[in-house]
C-alpha cells in the first residue's frame, strides 16, 4: 500500500515511522487499507478529516494539562489555555449551550461525571433497558453504573419498537428515579426531549441526554437539539460528528461547576490537549454549510438502505429510520445475527449486532455516517443493500462479492489521494 492511500497531513508522520517501525508502520498502514477497502458500516465510527487527524498529531500532544484554563496544576500552559477556549466556544455555539466541558476521554466518561455530579450511590435512575438499545454506562451490572446505582429499564413497544412512553412514565410514577435518562446506542428514531422533560419534572428527576450516536446530526440540524430540555447532555464527537474518539458534556450554567468538578479531578485528571485542539476543528467544521449538507445526506443514505435492506427481506426495525442508525433483522433470511454478521465480514461489509427490543433477539446495526463522508448517496445505498443481500442470502460466493465491495469503495475512497 502506498503512503498515499493515507491523509497527505499525515504523510510525513507516516514516512518518519516507517523508517524507525516499519513493524508498527505496516500494521497501521494495514489498517488503512481495510478501512478503505471494506464498507464501513459501524455506525458509531466514521472518518475524520485530514484536518482533525493533523490537529491530533499535533505537539499538544506532548503538554500536560490538568486543570482547566487560566487554572492549570502545570505550567506552559498558555497555549493549551487558547486551545481549550477555542473548542469549549466552538461547542457551546454549535449546541446553544450555556457551557461545554471538552475533556471527557470517552462518552462513557462523560456519562459517569454526569452521574457524579447528580447523584449518589445507591440512587435510582431510569434508563432504556440494555436489550432494548441502552448502553453499558445505562445500567450494565458490568459496568460501574450497574454496581453503584439502582437501575429500572424502561423499553419500546413489542408492536412499533418505538419507546413505549406511557410505560415509562408508568415506571418513573412508581420508582421516583433521582435520574432519568434518555439515549440509546441502537435506537433509530428521534427520542422526545420534550416528554421526556414533563416525565422528569413529574417525579422531580434530572434529565441526563445520552447524544453519543445522534449529536452530530444535532450539530447539521438533521435531528432535535436536546440542550434545551435537558439538565445535562453528554456525547460523543467522534460518530456522526465527525471529530476525534472522545466525548463532552454541554448543560446550564447553574450545573457548570459542578459538571467541571465531576470530570476533573473526580473522573480523570490531565485532559488530552491534542484531543482537545482536534474537537475544536471538529466543531469549527461541523458549524459550517457543508456539513449541514453532509449531515441530512446521512439521513437520506440511512432511509434509502433501510427501504433497500427491506426489499432484500430483512425486517426492518421500527419500519425505517429517522437517524443515521438502521437496524434490522435478518430471521427472514434464515439467519440469525452472529451468522449473517459473519457472512457480511466475509464480502467485507463490516458491521455490527443490537438488541431489537423484543426479548432475547438480536439483529444488525448499521450506520451511513462513514459511507456518507466517502461521498456515497442514496444509489448507493440501494447497490450496498443488494451486496448484502446476496452475501445473507449465499447466492454469489463471498470472494466475488468481495471484489465487488471493493470496487464499490475504490470508487469513494475515504482520503482520496492529492497530487
Amino acid at each position: 500500500m502506498s503512503v498515499t492511500s493515507v491523509p497527505s497531513s499525515a504523510g510525513t508522520a507516516s514516512e518518519t515511522l516507517l523508517r524507525q517501525d516499519p513493524e508498527m508502520a505496516g500494521i497501521l498502514l494495514a489498517e488503512a487499507e481495510r478501512q478503505a477497502t471494506d464498507l464501513q458500516l459501524i455506525a458509531a465510527e466514521n472518518f475524520t478529516s485530514p484536518a482533525v487527524l493533523a490537529a491530533l498529531a499535533s505537539p499538544l500532544a506532548n503538554k500536560y494539562a490538568e486543570g482547566y484554563p487560566g487554572a492549570r496544576h502545570h505550567g506552559g500552559c498558555e497555549v493549551a489555555d487558547l486551545a481549550e477556549r477555542v473548542a469549549t466556544d466552538r461547542a457551546k455555539a454549535l449546541f446553544g449551550a450555556e457551557h461545554a466541558n471538552v475533556q471527557p476521554h470517552s462518552g462513557s466518561a462523560a456519562v459517569l461525571a454526569a452521574y457524579a455530579a447528580l447523584l449518589r450511590p445507591g440512587d435510582k435512575v431510569l434508563a432504556m433497558g440494555l436489550r432494548e438499545g441502552g448502553h453499558l454506562t445505562h445500567g450494565s451490572p458490568a459496568n460501574f453504573s450497574g454496581r453503584w446505582f439502582d437501575f429500572t429499564g424502561y423499553g419500546v413497544h413489542p408492536d412499533t419498537g418505538l419507546i413505549d412512553y406511557d410505560r415509562l412514565r408508568a415506571l418513573a410514577l412508581a420508582h421516583r428515579p433521582r435520574a432519568i435518562v434518555c439515549g440509546s446506542t441502537s435506537y433509530p428514531r428521534h427520542p422526545d426531549y420534550a416528554l421526556f422533560r414533563e416525565i422528569a419534572d413529574e417525579v422531580d428527576a434530572h434529565l441526563i441526554v445520552d447524544a453519543a450516536h445522534p449529536i452530530g446530526l444535532v450539530a447539521g440540524g438533521a435531528a432535535p437539539n436536546p440542550v434545551p430540555y435537558a439538565d445535562v447532555v453528554c456525547a460523543t464527537t467522534h460518530k456522526v460528528l465527525r471529530g476525534p474518539r472522545g466525548g463532552m458534556i454541554l448543560c446550564g450554567s447553574r450545573l457548570a461547576d459542578r459538571m467541571d468538578r465531576a470530570v476533573f479531578p473526580f473522573v480523570q485528571g490531565g485532559a488530552l490537549m491534542h484531543t482537545v485542539a482536534a474537537k475544536a476543528v471538529a466543531f469549527g467544521e461541523a458549524a459550517t454549510p457543508a456539513f449541514t449538507a453532509y449531515a441530512h445526506q446521512v439521513v437520506a443514505n440511512a432511509r434509502a438502505l433501510a427501504a433497500a435492506l427491506a426489499e432484500e427481506g430483512l425486517a426492518v426495525a421500527t419500519g425505517g429510520t429517522d437517524t443515521h442508525l438502521v437496524t434490522a433483522d435478518a430471521g427472514p433470511l434464515g439467519l440469525d445475527a452472529t451468522a449473517a454478521r459473519g457472512r457480511l465480514a466475509g464480502a467485507g461489509i463490516v458491521l455490527d449486532i443490537c438488541g431489537l427490543g423484543r426479548g432475547p433477539a438480536r439483529g444488525l446495526r448499521l450506520g451511513t455516517a462513514a459511507v456518507t463522508s466517502q461521498g456515497m448517496g442514496e444509489a448507493e445505498m440501494v447497490r450496498v443493500a443488494a451486496l448484502m443481500g446476496a452475501a445473507l442470502r449465499g447466492t454469489e460466493p463471498a470472494g466475488r462479492l468481495r471484489e465487488e465491495v471493493a470496487h464499490l469503495t475504490a470508487a469513494f475512497p475515504p482520503y482520496p489521494a492529492r497530487n
